[in-house]
């Protein structure tokens, strides 16, 4: 018998004009979890890739319980008790929870015909099992991204999986949600279930792990007990480099000069209402808040591609219509979406269609051809300013990694040189050291004058580098913390204000 549940051992993958992984192993240990750790474009996806059968790996071989196995297909992998929760959801929204959960493998009664009910009972137990309060008969497209990525999660757990790899799962998860799945983790665990567990958060990985291995480059380079491992280690084992501080001082001078001001503003159809709030040149300003609290609603709002109900919108002292986001170009605002895949990368085109397509009408010379030359440089700007990890600049943004895509969004609209810049979840599966680079980057532009507008999820983000927070509830401002002064608990009472 092994001593361990699974074994990938000198695994090397390679795509055109990368190679991904270089003789990578990992061997993950029964009813332990296991991190893996490294920057974006590491390898860590594209080695649980190779497992799950996603990609087929180059060399070397895997092991499961002792014995070789080689899967072609996620279903395979799904079949031999390997699940996976992808950082990037793969649903099917206009179908309910329920039907999602047992997609391809629906129940079926004596007739042939799809069993509801027993779809419903087996769903309900599973979510009673774990702790999910979600309607199995809900449409999928009506739950916000952190209940979508819980029923991923339950979707992993009913296969009875005796490895489940957590690739970023805790990217849009609240404070409460991320407990109940270390709960969750917990009781596999003690059912003996291997859990690779991927993620950027440190305190986390501290938290939940026995075992971490650090990646780099698509090489492994360390593999350790948790217990005793400083996170000043596994950083610099990460990033080939000491980072001493998380976040970039504040050298931004906030102005007493108002370059926002909302007056009012209520959505049609989402949950916000009568939000006022002023916001100064040089100033970086968060927006803090419980999942559903209108955070994202309001960006959506200021930008138009929500339905504005009632308010008003000024940028230095002008009204300005936002009707939709072309409006919101011209009168100077950018917007980094929460979800990149749905709403913020187009993944047929390459990094330079990507980065330049806010910009486009600009690189037109006299209503006949491109500037390609221009396009190329400023995409060359972009790469080397976000530290892009790409083979070309024509390589498919599908291709790279959550983290450089993620990068490659927020290189486009910094090209726009906007003067409000609107930013929902910038760092979301972002590595501790492109965090540093986007912070900084943050800073610079409030060094230059412009407004930058930060909602994170992330509570100790928003303290280190933002000049005021707002805290939002249930669609409503509930009040106005000091970074400098304030605790994460000061924020939750206020978040929980009008719940």
């Amino acid at each position: 018998m092994s001593e361990y549940i699974l074994e990938m051992l000198d695994i090397s993958k390679e795509f055109p004009g990368v190679k991904a992984l270089d003789h990578v192993h990992l061997q993950v240990r029964p009813g332990t979890v296991h991190s893996l750790m490294g920057e974006n474009g590491a390898g860590k996806s594209t080695l649980m890739k190779c497992l799950f059968g996603i990609y087929n790996k180059d060399t070397g071989k895997i092991l499961l319980d002792g014995q070789e196995v080689d899967f072609k297909s996620p279903k395979q992998a799904l079949d031999n008790c390997v699940a996976m929760v992808h950082q990037e959801l793969n649903q099917v929204q206009t179908r309910s929870v329920m039907e999602n959960i047992w997609l391809g493998r629906f129940p079926t009664t004596r007739i042939g015909t799809v069993d509801e009910k027993k779809m419903y009972r087996d769903t309900k137990a599973i979510f009673d099992d774990l702790g999910i309060n979600i309607d199995p008969k809900v449409c999928v497209s009506k739950l916000s991204v952190s209940k979508r990525q819980m029923v991923d999660i339950a979707k992993a757990v009913s296969y009875n999986s005796k490895v489940i790899v957590f690739d970023e799962p805790t990217s849009s998860l609240t404070e409460v949600e991320v407990s109940l799945l270390f709960k969750i983790i917990h009781t596999l665990k003690e059912r003996g279930c291997g859990i690779i567990y991927i993620s950027h958060k440190l305190a986390e990985v501290a938290a939940i792990s026995d075992d971490v291995t650090v990646m780099r480059d698509g090489k492994w380079v360390a593999t350790n007990p948790a217990k005793g491992l400083t996170m000043d280690i596994v950083i610099k084992q990460m990033v080939g480099r000491e980072i001493k501080n998380v976040y970039p001082p504040k050298t931004n001078v906030v102005s007493d000069e108002v370059s926002l001001e909302v007056k009012n503003l209520s959505a049609e159809y989402l949950n916000l209402h009568d939000v006022s709030f002023k916001a100064h040149k040089g100033e970086i300003l968060g927006f803090s808040g419980l999942i559903g609290s209108g955070r994202t609603e309001l960006l959506e709002t200021l930008y138009g591609t929500a339905t504005r109900k009632s308010g008003e919108v000024y940028v230095n002292g002008q009204l300005v219509h936002n009707r939709n986001a072309r409006d919101a170009m011209k009168n100077g605002f950018a917007l980094l979406t929460e979800e990149r895949r749905q709403t913020g990368i187009f993944g047929i085109l390459d990094i330079t269609e990507n980065a330049t397509i806010a910009k486009g009408k600009k690189y037109v010379l006299h209503q006949l051809y491109l500037n390609k030359k221009q396009m190329a440089k400023d995409v060359d700007w972009s790469i080397k300013a976000m530290r892009i990890k790409t083979p070309s600049p024509k390589t498919k943004i599908r291709s790279l990694s959550g983290g450089n895509q993620q990068k490659v969004i927020i290189g486009r609209w910094l090209l726009t040189k906007p003067n409000i810049l609107l930013l929902d979840e910038p760092t979301r599966g972002i590595d501790v050291g492109a965090k540093y680079e986007i912070y900084q980057l943050m800073i610079d532009m409030a060094k230059e004058g412009k407004t930058v507008i930060m909602v994170s999820s992330e509570m100790q983000e928003l303290i280190g580098v933002c000049d005021r927070i707002v805290v939002m509830s249930n669609g409503r401002l509930a009040g106005e913390v000091d970074p400098k002064t304030t605790t994460q608990e000061d924020i939750m009472k206020l978040a929980a204000k009008y719940i």
